[in-house]
C-alpha cells in the first residue's frame, strides 16, 4: 500500500480496497478495454472491472499515467495492460485494437471514457477550441465504437459498448461538449438497433457532478457549488459511475440496450450548473424564490 507524506491513502489504494457491490467473479473471463483509463472515471472503471475478474486494458494519451495504473493493479495481482492512443487518430485506433486483440485474444466490453472540455461562453469559441472538443468527444468516441464493432462482426463475437456522456439538462458554459455528447447519445441509440443482429449492445452512462481530476478545469468558486446542484446536495465519486458502467456493460445489463443511465443525484430533475458563472440576468429568478 502506498501513502502520501501525510499518511493519506493514494487514489489507487482507495480503488483497490473500496467494498464491492457485485459478485467478485462477475466479469471473470471477460476482457474490458477502457479509454481514458489513466484517471478519473476511466481509472475507477478499470479497477472495478479488474477486481471483478476481468482482464483490463487501459488506453489513453498519457503513457505514464496508464503505466502507473497498470503497475498498481499488477501489484495487487490483477491482470492489466495498457496502450497509448489518441482516439482522434483513426489509424492509431485500429492499430491499438489489432495489438490488444492479438495480445488478449479479443475484447468483450469497450468503455469509452476518454474526453474533455473547457468552460467558456459559446459565443467566444474559437474554431480550434470547438474542433478539439467535437473531434475528441464525438469523432474519437465513434472511432473506438466502429473499430470495435467491425472486429466483433467479422469474428462473429458478441460485444458491449458503454459510452460516458454528460447530463445536458441545466449544464451551462460547455455547449460544445453538450453538443458532442448529444451526438454520442444519438449514435449509441441508433447503432444499438443496427448492431443488435451482431449481438452488440450499446449504452451510455451520464454522470452528474463527480469529484475527480476533471474538476481542475473549473475555477474553485465554481467547484464549491457543484455539490449543491442536485437534490441530494452532494457530489458523486468516480466509483459511482464505474458501478453504473459495469452494470450496463456487463452480464447484469444483458437486456439493456440503447439506454442512457443517468447517475447525477437527481440533478436532471432539479438543479443547475453554471461552469462559467451564473449571469445576473438569471440571478433575478433565484432571488425571487428566496423572498418569503
Amino acid at each position: 500500500m502506498s501513502a502520501s507524506s501525510d499518511g493519506a491513502r493514494s487514489p489507487q489504494d482507495e480503488l483497490a480496497e473500496r467494498p464491492l457491490s457485485f459478485a467478485a467473479d462477475l466479469l471473470r473471463g471477460q476482457v474490458v478495454c477502457v479509454s481514458g483509463g489513466g484517471s478519473g472515471i476511466g481509472r475507477a472503471t478499470a479497477w472495478l472491472a479488474a477486481r471483478l475478474g476481468a482482464t483490463v486494458a487501459v488506453c489513453g494519451r498519457d503513457a505514464a499515467k496508464l503505466q502507473t495504473v497498470v503497475d498498481a493493479m499488477k501489484a495487487r495481482g490483477l491482470d492489466a495492460h495498457c496502450a497509448t492512443v489518441d482516439i482522434r487518430d483513426r489509424a492509431r485506433v485500429e492499430e491499438v485494437f489489432a495489438q490488444l486483440w492479438d495480445r488478449l485474444g479479443r475484447i468483450d466490453v469497450l468503455v469509452n471514457s476518454a474526453g474533455g472540455q473547457f468552460p467558456q461562453a459559446a459565443i467566444d469559441y474559437s474554431e480550434k477550441g470547438w474542433n478539439a472538443v467535437i473531434n475528441t468527444n464525438l469523432t474519437g468516441t465513434w472511432n473506438m465504437m466502429q473499430r470495435a464493432a467491425i472486429r466483433w462482426r467479422d469474428a462473429g463475437l458478441p460485444g458491449s459498448i458503454v459510452n460516458v456522456v454528460v447530463v445536458p439538462q441545466n449544464l451551462h458554459g460547455v455547449a460544445h461538449t453538450c453538443a458532442a455528447r448529444a451526438g454520442v447519445i444519438a449514435l449509441s441509440q441508433h447503432v444499438a438497433v443496427e448492431w443488435a443482429p451482431y449481438r452488440i449492445r450499446v449504452n451510455c452512462v451520464a454522470p452528474g457532478s463527480i469529484r475527480s481530476e476533471g474538476w481542475a478545469v473549473y475555477d474553485e468558486k465554481t467547484r464549491e457549488k457543484y455539490p449543491l446542484t442536485n437534490p441530494m446536495m452532494k457530489a458523486g465519486i468516480p466509483w459511482d459511475i464505474a458501478e453504473a458502467i459495469v452494470f450496463a456493460g456487463g452480464p447484469t445489463g444483458s437486456f439493456v440496450n440503447g439506454e442512457v443511465l443517468t447517475v447525477d443525484g437527481g440533478g436532471q430533475h432539479w438543479g443547475e450548473i453554471w461552469t462559467t458563472g451564473k449571469p445576473d440576468y438569471y440571478k433575478r429568478a433565484t432571488r425571487a424564490w428566496d423572498v418569503d
